[in-house]
Order: C-alpha cells, then sequence, then structure tokens
C-alpha cells in the first residue's frame, strides 16, 4: 500500500483566462508522504499560497489533479476534503470566546464535553494561550489570534493540515519554543501537514521537505539538507542560506594540469586539474561562462589567498560577518571568533574546489557541488 497522503500532478493556476490570465502556478507537480511535514518556501508572490489554497478548496485547480489518500480531492468543496487550515488572516469567528473557536473545530467530532475540555486546554497549553480563552478576538493581539487559528487547526483529526504562515506575527524567542512544540505535536501523532512560510529558518526547523517556489515554478523539492548542500539552480542557491551564497561570474579553461575560473577584475582562480573528478571535468570544461558559488562559511582566510579588501566587519554576538571587495562584487565570510581586521585593510581568501557550486551561467542549472555532478 502507497504511503502517499498528497499528491500534487501537473497542476496549474491562472487568474482569468487560460489562453492570457495570470499564470499563478506553472505545472507543479509533487508527493506528500503520510506523517511528513513539508514546507512551501518562497517570496512574496512565488504561488506557494496559492498552491496550499488549492490543496484546502479555496481556489479552483485551472489544470491537474490533487489527491488525497487515494482519492480525487480537487472537484471537491472545502467541507467534504477533510483538511483542517491555519489561515494567515487568522478567520475567527468574532461572536466566540478563543475557547469556543478552538472547539468549535471538534463540533462534529461527537467526543464528549469533557474530551473537548480536555483537548482545548491541551493546545492552549501547547500554544501558550490558557490566560485568554474567555477574551474574543477582537479584544486580543494578532499574535494572540495567529496562535488561537493555529490551535483550532491542529487539534482537528484531519487528513492533512494546512498552515499558512502560522507563526509570522510572533515575536522570535516565542517561534523558535513553539516550532520544536508544534513539530513534536505533528510527528508523535502522525499527522501530515504542509506549511507556506517565506522564513527558511522556520522551513528548515519544521519540515522533512521543503519545496522552494519562484515564479509559480516549483525549483526544487527535497530535505533540507540537499537544498543548502546541492542546489538544483542558482536561484535555489542563492535563495536558500543565510547568509546568502556568493556568487561569481567567471570563464572556465584548463589542460591537463590547470583548471581556471577567471573572474572579473583579473582575479583567477587556480585549481589542479587533479581536484576534479574527470567527470566534473568534462562537464565544466563543456561551458565557457558559469557562475561560481560558494557558501559564507565555507570560504577560508589565509595569508597567500587571493587578495580581498574589508568593507564590513560584524561581531554578530557568536559569530563574525565579514564583507570584502572581491573580484568587482562582495565576498562574504562567516567566522566563528571576533576578526581584527580594520576597514580597508586587504585579507587573503580560499575557496577549496569540495566547497565550490558551479551553475550553467545560461540556464542557472546546477553543474557540479564540489567534486560531485549536480
Amino acid at each position: 500500500m502507497s504511503d502517499t497522503a498528497l499528491l500534487i500532478k501537473n497542476v496549474d493556476k491562472f487568474y482569468g483566462p487560460i489562453d492570457h490570465g495570470v499564470h499563478a502556478v506553472r505545472n507543479i507537480s509533487m508527493d506528500i508522504r503520510k506523517g511528513e511535514i513539508i514546507a512551501l518556501l518562497g517570496s512574496s508572490g512565488c504561488g506557494k499560497t496559492s498552491t496550499l489554497r488549492m490543496v484546502a478548496g479555496f481556489e479552483a485547480v485551472s489544470r491537474g489533479t490533487i489527491s488525497l489518500k487515494g482519492r480525487e480531492v480537487h472537484t471537491l468543496p472545502p467541507v467534504r476534503r477533510n483538511v483542517a487550515m491555519a489561515f494567515e488572516g487568522y478567520s475567527l469567528y468574532p461572536p466566540l470566546t478563543v475557547k469556543e473557536n478552538i472547539a468549535f473545530a471538534l463540533k462534529s467530532s461527537r467526543l464528549s464535553q469533557s474530551v473537548v475540555e480536555e483537548k482545548v486546554a491541551y493546545i492552549a497549553r501547547l500554544l501558550e494561550i490558557e490566560d485568554i480563552l474567555h477574551r474574543y478576538p477582537s479584544s486580543i493581539s494578532g499574535g494572540q489570534q495567529q496562535r488561537a487559528s493555529l490551535g483550532r487547526a491542529l487539534i482537528r483529526d484531519a487528513d492533512l493540515h494546512l498552515l499558512d504562515e502560522p507563526m509570522g506575527q510572533l515575536e522570535p524567542q516565542l517561534r523558535a519554543v513553539l516550532r520544536g512544540r508544534i513539530k513534536h505535536y505533528i510527528k508523535e501523532r502522525g499527522l501530515t501537514a504542509i506549511l507556506v512560510t517565506h522564513d527558511q529558518t522556520e522551513a528548515n526547523a519544521l519540515a522533512d521537505r521543503i519545496a522552494v517556489m519562484e515564479g509559480g515554478e516549483l525549483q526544487q523539492y527535497d530535505t533540507p539538507q540537499k537544498i543548502k548542500e546541492r542546489p538544483a539552480n542558482l536561484f535555489t542557491g542563492t535563495f536558500v542560506g543565510e547568509p546568502p551564497m556568493n556568487v561569481f561570474e567567471a570563464e572556465i579553461s584548463g589542460d591537463d594540469d590547470r583548471m581556471v575560473f577567471a573572474l572579473n577584475g583579473d582575479v583567477r582562480l587556480e585549481y589542479r586539474t587533479a581536484d576534479f573528478q574527470p567527470d566534473v571535468r568534462k562537464a565544466l570544461l563543456q561551458r565557457r561562462r558559469v557562475v561560481v558559488g560558494i557558501r559564507p562559511y565555507s570560504v577560508r582566510r589565509v595569508a597567500n589567498g587571493v587578495p580581498a579588501r574589508v568593507a564590513v566587519n560584524q561581531w554578530l554576538g557568536d559569530q563574525t560577518h565579514i564583507a570584502a571587495d572581491f573580484a568587482g562584487g562582495t565576498m562574504v565570510l562567516v567566522e566563528h571568533d571576533r576578526a581584527d581586521l580594520a576597514l580597508g585593510e586587504t585579507i587573503g581568501i580560499r575557496l577549496d574546489p569540495d566547497s565550490l557550486h558551479v551553475f550553467d551561467a545560461a540556464s542557472g542549472a546546477a553543474v557540479s557541488h564540489g567534486r560531485e555532478l549536480a
């Protein structure tokens, strides 16, 4: 028996006529396994919320199919999908107290009043809203409303839980605490959930897999580790990661002894040909222009490295971020100790071949990651 809980297959969303409307979601296909937490990650307007709303039934599917637990649901109204949703806009019932709003989700469950009370009390403790259960939505803050909406969704025994920016209004310390609690709650009960967020920290902390979206298209769908270490394209490589990946255009050349990446400003990154596997060398040398990327924490500061000039030196309490003028752009380095560097000072940096991510300059597709082909 398949462990697939949700299958999204070749789904498009047009706002307006298909031939000339806004193409908000473009041929998205995803599978979500039972008990899995998926994050739809992307910037505003990337199509992630439209995708979520099509799964919930609040937006019509223009093309394609959505199946939940083996039954096609994309033509069913929301009430027949058995999906629980926490809305970004909260959508609490104004005449009901917070307690009544959360309990309302259990109205059709035929549970006894004592069991309902117990479940609501547990959710309230989990989300730290015990002291506002008696209050009405209009009298509480946006963050409290958001937690009440989240509680109303999590308390339901649904086939799928959809969470639309569920913690966007919370202060950072509370958000960090609740992330762990919510993940434990979902995993302990074997729930299946989709999270929409623009916050990559939230996506990394909560999700088993992340779907990175941009321009209505699915850029990459993989584990947080794979997305970080093996980005499928230049967009994913630069979008995921904090600080962002350093990227520089380069012309590539090589022979039996040396591989050379010629960057702007007459900067040359030279490596032994033996530093690259034969299949990687072949793929790289098939391209004249590439984009070379490296994560800030992989940049090494060494005495005899390629010269760069310090433009920013920030100590952030647990690590130093150094920004240096390099190859007509900016190279960011992350170090764990304080760096005694003056602005304008020249430093040497080394980019190890194992840490390089190389992308095709024309398509943006990844060519290689370190010693391996993409």
